[in-house]
């Protein structure tokens, strides 16, 4: 399903002496990523912090809502997802929201402290009596001063342009997982396809906001493929989630993998700290999973140089950590959120 042409580019690339965390060239190879994976646990950690500080302010977090505005029957086959309709999973097949409910959302969201608003629609991408409605959540959205972004799948031509003058700041569109596991997880859409819409949305003038998923049984070197082709999209993405699997009965990853999780934590703070490195001046978000990580090892995802979460009690179809927990997790740590 993968043109190998993309992951042969890749791992051509040389890297040489690096500055502030990335190499001058501009450039990371599979393997230069790979090697700082490798690195003991307290040098990574250390170096990422450093690169963070660098770049961001030591404590400060930017708190993302996001909320579902279309939920259920995907087409797609993503092995992961509870929305699949193909998949029995107990998510039904919902209509899209109307423009009220989502400016609710929105307006709860910046009362509790988010800057940004994410919209998530579960299809494979918007057909354009859809786009139309969507626009005009954008434009609620951005009338109550939050930052708007969208997640609705593949973009065709013209409709990265219309979201943009509706106000859209950011696309959210996943490379998901290395270009030689991504068959594994997916086979309704191409690596390449998720790449097209990337480069729509870059040509329409909107940020990127471009991560994976940990913890679906791929290897440490491909966690690394994975950084590797995020670092080195031109530019790289100005937020980069991080997602670790969550299980859902009835998905082929949870039948796979038996509900017990593929990762060793400390292994998901590693990809947070190589993540930061690569990338330095992202926002590198903990996304999926991050309620059963538990506080300390997102404590430590934070001090590898995580700035981002998603806020609020709930993402798409999963749970996420309660907002007084966090506000609570935030004042044990000296941790504040970025106005």
């Amino acid at each position: 399903m993968t043109d190998p042409s993309v992951v042969a580019a890749h791992r051509s690339r040389s890297a040489g002496p690096e500055t502030h965390g990335r190499p001058p060239a501009g450039r990371w190879t599979v393997d230069a990523v790979a090697e700082l994976f490798a690195l003991p646990f307290p040098d990574l950690v250390y170096r990422a912090q450093t690169v963070h500080r660098a770049h961001h302010a030591a404590n400060a977090v930017q708190l993302s809502t996001l909320v579902s505005i279309k939920t259920g029957g995907c087409p797609e086959d993503c092995g992961y997802c509870p929305q699949a309709a193909r998949f029995h999973t107990g998510v039904e097949n919902q209509a899209l929201l109307d423009v009220g409910e989502v400016v609710a959302a929105a307006r709860a969201a910046r009362d509790a402290g988010a800057t940004r608003f994410c919209m998530g629609a579960a299809w494979r991408g918007p057909k354009e009596r859809d786009l139309a409605s969507v626009l005009d959540m954008v434009r609620a959205v951005k009338a109550l001063g939050l930052e708007a972004c969208a997640t609705l799948g593949m973009l065709k031509d013209g409709q990265a342009e219309a979201l943009r003058e509706a106000g859209l700041d950011y696309y959210n569109h996943n490379l998901d997982t290395a270009p030689e596991f991504y068959g594994e997880i997916i086979h309704t859409r191409d690596y390449d396809d998720r790449l097209a819409t990337l480069e729509r949305v870059r040509e329409a003038g909107m940020h990127v906001c471009c991560g994976g998923i940990v913890g679906m049984g791929e290897s440490r070197a491909q966690r690394a493929a994975l950084v590797a082709q995020l670092a080195n999209l031109d530019p790289y993405p100005e937020s980069v989630p991080i997602n670790h699997l969550v299980q859902v009965e009835g998905t082929p990853l949870h039948a796979k993998l038996g509900g017990e999780s593929a990762l060793d934590p400390f292994e998901f703070v590693r990809t947070v700290a190589v993540a930061r490195i690569t990338m330095p001046k992202a926002k590198v978000r903990l996304s999926a999973g991050r309620r059963e990580l538990g506080e300390a090892i997102q404590a430590l995802c934070f001090v590898a140089g995580a700035n981002s979460i998603f806020y609020g009690d709930r993402l798409l179809t999963t749970g996420n950590a309660d907002a007084d927990a966090d506000r609570e997790l935030f004042a044990r740590l000296g941790l504040s959120a970025q106005a």
